[in-house]
């Protein structure tokens, strides 16, 4: 199985994503998709799980929510839009992991491209996509690839989306 995790689109769908999550059997958005376009877009692609984010409005809000707990591939899930990262946890996040992690848990919000297993929460995989929005302080718009086989993460691909044309 595999799946696209974006984040911070600001209601801007780059044209590559379109080609790179091509075949994916999920999206995952992980906030600030900034208009149901965005969201409109990405469903006739693939499946879409999604949360909101601090800059989505009323109408994205009663498609999405705050926090979203799945199960894939055997695999449990937990995304969200404000979350920190680890050791620098917000909004009692560190507490609430702490408690329940998940096998994979996934946030946006700082534009900052991150994925890194966390061995004291039993090996959690936290990833921010970074964002693939034209709004915000980051240099590069990107997303990320995740493929499961087996119950297991077998290979996780960083695409630099102004590059992936080239």
């Amino acid at each position: 199985m595999t799946i696209g995790i974006l984040s911070d689109t600001h209601g801007y769908l780059h044209p590559a994503i379109t080609e790179e999550f091509a075949g994916v059997d999920l999206i995952l958005h992980a906030g600030d998709i900034g208009s149901e376009d965005v969201l409109n877009a990405l469903e006739q692609l693939a499946p879409v799980q999604a949360v909101y984010g601090n800059v989505d409005g009323q109408a994205l809000r009663l498609r999405t929510a705050e926090h979203q707990r799945f199960d894939v591939e055997g695999l449990r899930f937990w995304m969200t839009h404000i979350a920190g990262r680890p050791g620098r946890w917000q909004r009692n996040m560190g507490r609430a992991l702490a408690q329940d992690p998940p096998d994979v848990f996934i946030c946006g919000h700082s534009h900052i491209l991150q994925v890194e297993r966390v061995q004291h929460l039993e090996g959690m995989l936290f990833i921010n996509p970074g964002a693939a929005g034209r709004q915000g302080f980051h240099q590069e718009k990107t997303c990320l690839r995740l493929r499961l086989r087996d119950g297991a993460i077998y290979e996780a691909d960083v695409i630099h989306l102004d590059r992936s044309s080239e």
